[in-house]
């Protein structure tokens, strides 16, 4: 997976995990990385909209048989 504007960088990553206990390797870094960056393009695409009704307000009030 290609991310083209990546702005933390594989070394960043391993001194944030180091300084929080948790040692990786270069390779366990950019798998890291990579799987951020997904999470992150996703989440931007599941904008909620605060006007949209919740999922209370559409279900129905009787029992499906």
């Amino acid at each position: 997976m290609s991310f083209l504007d990546k702005k933390v960088s594989t070394k960043r990553a391993i001194d944030i995990l180091e300084k929080n206990g948790t040692q990786v390797d270069e390779g366990d870094a950019v798998i890291i990385l990579d799987f951020l960056y997904l999470i992150a393009k996703n989440s931007n695409m599941l904008e909620v909209d605060q006007n949209s009704p919740t999922l209370k307000r559409n279900r129905t009030s009787g029992k499906i048989l």
